[in-house]
């Protein structure tokens, strides 16, 4: 509440991520309580704020660990440039933070003109694994308890965390394709190896999400 002198969240993180850095959902994975927990403590803080009541949490964060059931709070300032709640507001309307992250929408049917420069479709992927004369290097950076959900046969696999200390056994001059689940974490290895050379990576748009949806059905989606 900027009448009260209080930090929004905006004040914390002044810049939003870049597009296609954000994990979708389907990305990132959820533990289904987590958000039920943190939503009754938000309605609660609401209850308290319209009552005028208690101590609520302004210019302070609450921290929650589920793993470890603990709380930690961190106190924060109001930033007097923030373009929310600062000495001088320019942001004073919603605007549609996915389209704007590049968070792609599930329901949303993909269309070729939607890809970027650093990024393939599926069928690009398809046809790189019926030609592998063509000589095209394919990389699987998920988890190793994600393969064994799934994968398609015929990439090779280096997870993301590995990717930078492992990158000299990749050839910085030969074109590589490279998947996740839904193809934010591929764009984030795409542009780590462009960091360290690498001339013609590309991220599969949609990952093995879109690989199972539109090449083979059979794969369990997880």
């Amino acid at each position: 509440d900027p009448k009260q002198g209080a930090p929004c969240y905006r004040c914390l993180y002044p810049e939003p991520p870049p597009p296609g850095m954000v994990p979708s959902c389907a990305e990132g994975g959820v533990l289904g309580a987590l958000p039920g927990i943190i939503g009754v403590i938000q309605a609660t803080e609401i209850l308290k704020l319209i009552l005028g009541v208690g101590k609520p949490l302004l210019g302070r964060l609450l921290l929650y660990n589920a793993l470890e059931m603990s709380f930690r709070e961190l106190k924060l300032r109001r930033d007097p440039e923030c373009p929310i709640c600062g000495d001088h507001p320019t942001v004073k309307e919603l605007i549609d933070y996915n389209q704007f992250c590049g968070i792609p929408d599930q329901e949303e049917t993909f269309k070729t003109e939607d890809l970027t420069q650093d990024e393939v479709s599926v069928d690009d992927l398809e046809q790189a694994l019926n030609e592998p004369g063509k000589g095209i290097r394919l990389i699987d950076v998920r988890l190793a308890e994600e393969r064994d959900i799934c994968k398609i046969e015929g990439v090779d696999w280096i997870p993301l965390d590995d990717l930078g200390r492992r990158a000299n056994e990749l050839d910085i001059k030969q074109t590589t394709y490279i998947h996740c689940k839904s193809g934010a974490r591929s764009l984030k290895a795409v542009a780590l190896l462009k960091e360290k050379g690498f001339l013609d990576v590309k991220s599969v748009h949609g990952g093995i999400l879109e690989w199972g949806k539109k090449k083979d059905p059979s794969l369990p989606e997880y």
